[in-house]
């Protein structure tokens, strides 16, 4: 389903994602998009999150540049050349959601996570792949309060040298992080995922900060040439977990703690 939520600079398309098995309430999660926008791949890969426990908010985050059915990629991206085009048309427009413009939205995101029916009050999840693990990460340190798990998928540019590179606001976050890594990924390679790595260690935050071995950036999605299916499963596997062992645990806690809430727990 798709719904419009306000922001500073217009109306964004969002997806919502609800579980199958009843109205809720349930915790709320963001899934933030790679490069190549909302499409039927990243439906799915919500549709099968959500069917976890959870309701998924995945905002269309170049809404400035198009609605979902003007930037859904036209080629086929099953092979190198046609995912290779894609990227042309896409690539640019990551370039183009600077940091001034990406934390109005965060907000955005994150408020209207908050008003949709069947979310249960208390704290969220956010996870994203490619560029989206950017704006994941700058959710949790934006939003401390609120994000209580973090996940980045193949995410390119976490730990650079740009002053507002987004493992500098690691010191603010209080969630629970997990990242999967692409082997040999230009956008985020060796060195950067230890600077990243000694980031969370500093901000003494609970983590994971793993290579995939043999995976592409983009592993995760089935609808291009980079898709590895085994990386995508060890990526739901821990995706699962990290938001067990965080969302699952606190509205358990809640539900102990105020008898008269009941939620619908999660599976898992």
């Amino acid at each position: 389903m798709l719904i419009e939520i306000p922001t500073a600079d217009g109306t964004a398309e969002a997806l919502v994602a609800r579980p199958s098995t009843g109205p809720g309430p349930f915790p709320g999660v963001i899934l933030y998009m790679d490069a190549f926008g909302l499409r039927p791949r990243i439906q799915a890969m919500a549709q099968r999150i959500a069917d976890w426990g959870y309701v998924v908010l995945a905002p269309n985050v170049f809404y400035r540049e198009g609605t979902v059915a003007e930037l859904a990629p036209e080629m086929d991206m099953t092979t190198p050349a046609g995912r290779e085009a894609a990227g042309s048309a896409a690539f640019p427009r990551v370039g183009r959601l600077t940091t001034d413009k990406a934390l109005p939205d965060i907000d955005a995101w994150v408020d209207g996570l908050g008003t949709l029916d069947g979310v249960a009050p208390g704290p969220i999840g956010v996870f994203g792949y490619c560029m989206g693990a950017r704006l994941a990460v700058r959710t949790a340190t934006a939003h401390p309060d609120v994000v209580a798990a973090c996940g980045g998928f193949h995410g390119g540019g976490l730990a650079t040298d740009a002053p507002d590179s987004p493992h500098l606001g690691l010191g603010n976050a209080r969630a629970r992080f997990v990242f999967g890594h692409a082997d040999h990924d230009q956008s985020m390679d060796a060195d950067a995922v230890a600077r990243l790595d000694e980031a969370l260690d500093t901000a003494g935050l609970e983590s994971a900060n793993e290579i995939y071995a043999g995976a592409s950036h983009g592993y995760s999605m089935a609808d291009t040439s980079a898709f590895h299916a085994e990386a995508t499963e060890r990526h739901f596997r821990e995706l699962h977990d990290l938001l067990g062992r965080t969302l699952t645990r606190i509205f358990h806690r809640m539900a102990v703690g105020a008898p008269g809430l009941v939620f619908a727990v999660p599976a898992g």
